[in-house]
């Protein structure tokens, strides 16, 4: 099964482009999940690495658990080097974005959102202070601010062989690449494809990706979508299914096993509330009950060994 890992098959036409090629380097601003509608996790399975931009947290926490080689700079680039405000988007983190307007339009998904103070740089010092050099690819998915990140390069020191960024302004679907495109063919890249999102590019420098990125989508059906198959414990088609069911069963088993900061953290994010310390406590004060160790008697002993089932 070929897997597709991001929103609209962009690691998929990339990997047209660049074919069989055995290692390379992906600078991914606007990272959001490492493997969940990821543009750069199909080439980090491949051999490749790169560096990562996250502003949020929670995000950015996970790239060294599951992407150890790459390195990861939680923050922002825009158009200067300083501190900027970053509009976090609560649930929906794909919705935040250093444009507020576009901040407020998650209020039609029922959605608020935070803002923070956030380390910005522009994309000239970003490579400068992870000493990168060459760039196979530049992947932009920062909600409208595509423009901001495109104009702090020195395209004559750091030249992306592709550039994909997306050029549709969040909620609305109108076209947002008309204020940062004429600039970047100016400095002799080539629009070769628009998905219905994102725009690709290609450097005057390198025809030969030029003409191997298909300058149409692909047909969808190419690829199996990994957020199209469900959740793993619970579709036997996912290609984790097996993995996913042993650890559930494992942790049912564990459960009165397990260290009750451990415990209530699983509790908070499985009820979708914020770990916070106050929180914690709450649910660790609860957890310290004969109910509530009662409760998980039970569950674990359909899988303990406790109780034997025949199916």
């Amino acid at each position: 099964m070929r897997l597709s890992y991001a929103q609209n098959l962009e690691d998929h036409h990339l990997a047209v482009a660049f074919g069989d090629q055995a290692t390379g380097f992906y600078l991914d601003v606007g990272a959001g999940h490492p493997v969940a509608d990821n543009v750069t996790q199909f080439f980090y399975e491949r051999g490749w690495s790169g560096l990562v931009v996250e502003p949020q947290p929670e995000l950015a926490a996970l790239y060294p658990r599951l992407r150890p080689r790459d390195r990861v700079f939680e923050g922002l680039v825009g158009r200067v080097d300083a501190m900027a405000d970053f509009h976090q988007v609560d649930r929906l983190h794909g919705f935040s974005t250093t444009v507020e307007a576009f901040a407020r339009a998650a209020d039609a998904f029922g959605v608020s959102y935070t803002t923070l103070q956030r380390p910005e740089l522009t994309l000239a010092s970003l490579c400068e202070r992870f000493a990168v050099t060459a760039i196979d690819i530049l992947k932009i998915d920062v909600e409208g601010a595509e423009g901001d990140v495109l104009a702090g390069n020195d395209w004559g020191r750091f030249r992306p062989a592709i550039i994909v960024a997306e050029a549709i302004a969040p909620g609305t679907g109108l076209p947002n690449w008309d204020g940062w495109e004429p600039e970047l063919l100016a400095q002799g890249y080539r629009f070769r494809l628009f998905d219905g999102l994102n725009r690709f590019y290609v450097a005057k420098e390198r025809p030969d990706l030029f003409d191997r990125l298909p300058a149409e989508r692909d047909d969808w059906h190419a690829v199996t979508h990994l957020y199209e198959i469900g959740r793993a414990p619970e579709t036997p088609r996912h290609p984790d299914h097996a993995l996913a069911t042993a650890l559930a069963r494992g942790l049912w088993a564990d459960l009165p096993h397990l260290d009750p900061a451990v415990l209530a953290r699983l509790l908070l994010r499985g009820r979708g509330e914020a770990v916070t310390p106050a929180a914690l406590a709450a649910v660790q004060a609860e957890a310290d009950t004969d109910t509530f160790r009662a409760s998980l008697g039970r569950i674990a002993g359909g899988y303990d060994g406790g109780q034997i089932f025949d199916y």
